[in-house]
Parts: C-alpha cells; sequence; structure tokens
C-alpha cells in the first residue's frame, strides 16, 4: 500500500518527512485548535485546489483565523511538493494551526504565528474488485460535535466511529442523528431511489464535500435528478444504491449494509454512470490550471 512521499513542507522550508518537528506547546497538539484539508492529486495536477483552497479558508474564518496565504500561494507550493517528490496520482495534506504558546491557555492569546505543514502521499489505483463488488458498511450513531461544516483536526470522535467499521470488516460507518442520515465517519454519502441521486443539505451537521459537489455537477451533465434534501434512516435503507464520496477515492459503491444487500447487492446502474463520468472528468482537466 502507497504511504507518505519523503518530502514536506513546514513553515516555509521544504525537508524530509522523517525530520519535520513542531513545538509539542502547538495548540493543534494541546487542543485540536487547527484546520485542513486533502486535496486528490491525478496525472500531478491537484484536483478541485479552488474549492478545496475555499472551504480551507471558511474552516479558518469559522475558528477566527486570518488566511495565512493567498490561494495563489498555496498553488505554488503545492506544486512544488508534487514536482519535490514525483507524485502522478496521490493527494496532498495541507494544515494550518493556532500556533504555539510557552503554556495551555483554552482563550487563545492575539498574535500567534501559525504552524502551516504540508505532504504529499502517493495513491495506488482503485483496486478492480471495489469498483465490480462495491464495498460494505455499518451505521452508528453520529456522536460528534454540532460544528461539523469546520474541517478541523479534532477528529477523535471520527476516529472512534471509523474503527466501529473497521472493527466489523466494512470500510465506512454511516452516521445517524434523530432518525436522519449526516455522513459518513471520513465521507460524504449519497442514495439513489427510483434513479433520483439524493444527499443531506449542507449546514452544521456535515462538511460540505468537495467531491460531492463533483458528483452534483457531474449528475447535471448526464441530466440526472440531484436533490439536497433529508434522508431518513427508512429511505437510507431502502435505497437502491448507496454511494461514498471523499478525495481519496471519488466514488465507492456501498453494496452491504449492517449486512444486508443494497439494491441487488452490486453496484447500480447510476453509480456506474457516475464513476466513469467522474474518471473521464479528471482526464479532462488535466491540463488546465489548477487554479
Amino acid at each position: 500500500m502507497a504511504g507518505p512521499l519523503p518530502i514536506c513542507w513546514l513553515n516555509g522550508n521544504y525537508l524530509p518527512l522523517t525530520e519535520a518537528r513542531v513545538s509539542p506547546l502547538d495548540r493543534a497538539f494541546l487542543f485540536g485548535d487547527s484546520v485542513y484539508e486533502v486535496v486528490p492529486v491525478y496525472a500531478t495536477r491537484p484536483f478541485r485546489l479552488r474549492e478545496h483552497l475555499q472551504r480551507l479558508d471558511r474552516s479558518l474564518d469559522a475558528i477566527r483565523m486570518a488566511p495565512p496565504l493567498p490561494h495563489a500561494e498555496w498553488a505554488r507550493l503545492c506544486g512544488e511538493l508534487i514536482a519535490r517528490n514525483g507524485a502522478g496520482d496521490g493527494y496532498l495534506y495541507l494544515q494550518v494551526t493556532r500556533g504555539t504558546e510557552f503554556g495551555r491557555n483554552h482563550a487563545w492569546p492575539a498574535h500567534l504565528e501559525p504552524t502551516l505543514f504540508a505532504y504529499a502521499t502517493a495513491l495506488d489505483p482503485v483496486p478492480a474488485a471495489l469498483l465490480e463488488r462495491g464495498v460494505s458498511a455499518v451505521t452508528a450513531a453520529d456522536t460528534r460535535w454540532a460544528r461539523r461544516d469546520i474541517k478541523s483536526t479534532a477528529l477523535l470522535a471520527n476516529v472512534l466511529l471509523k474503527k466501529i467499521s473497521a472493527d466489523a470488516g466494512a470500510f465506512e460507518t454511516i452516521l445517524l442523528e434523530n432518525g436522519e442520515l449526516t455522513e459518513g465517519s471520513s465521507t460524504t454519502v449519497q442514495i439513489v431511489k427510483d434513479g433520483v441521486i439524493r444527499t443531506p443539505r449542507n449546514g452544521t451537521r456535515i462538511l460540505p464535500g468537495t467531491s460531492r459537489s463533483v458528483v452534483e455537477e457531474l449528475a447535471a451533465r448526464l441530466n440526472l435528478r440531484f436533490e439536497n434534501a433529508r434522508i431518513s434512516e427508512a429511505a437510507l435503507r431502502g435505497a437502491d444504491e448507496i454511494w461514498l464520496a471523499f478525495a481519496t477515492r471519488g466514488v465507492l459503491s456501498v453494496t452491504t449494509l449492517d449486512g444486508a444487500p443494497v439494491g441487488d447487492g452490486k453496484p447500480g446502474r447510476v453509480f456506474n454512470r457516475i464513476r466513469e463520468a467522474f474518471v473521464a472528468y479528471t482526464r479532462e482537466v488535466a491540463a488546465t490550471p489548477a487554479l
């Protein structure tokens, strides 16, 4: 399985990832006081970089931090990080922490210098078996905090929820709150019923997924009906198809939910059209500027 590539970027410097060091007094370490983005890379090009950076800015604004770099500078360092690592297909991890103070205070002092970090990871192609057979998922109660629209590194609840699926031998944990679908522990979730694609509305209860927005745009291209709406647990369990959308794998089909088949237990017709369109779209934009 592919892993992190050797060169990272930390506070303006490129260096071996194994030599990168951050203070234990950094607020990300003490409080999870930081935000991040994961940007797919296809054929050395950051995918949907503008949308990822816009979401990073929204997360920063929500935690009362100013953007530390303009988008053009983020794009330049992303390109340089890809080049230094010889990255083809993979993803970039970008993190901004509030910084370090000498001590530990819940209410942060003014004028902290943010810690900026980025590294690259290679990504193997999606195994053919995952596309042919789909993946399994389990459900669990959504125990996360109330501001899931902020892409924060404070992910303990997500970690515990993801472990539920790992322990069950499943790919993802799909989350339910007050009888309604929210999202997966590290994915957004779409369902299909009678040919209509549906996904929960954006808001504070879910992260506005960039891959989910690609699915919505591709559905429009294919003249498929796409709705943002509340999805009950009954609607989830009665769906003809269930999909997961996320940065590192695009779109995958869930064919088993809590041990029961989804639809006929195979990736559905609508999924296959969207997946094909998704791959074609990544090729379409490969030669265009990242921003």
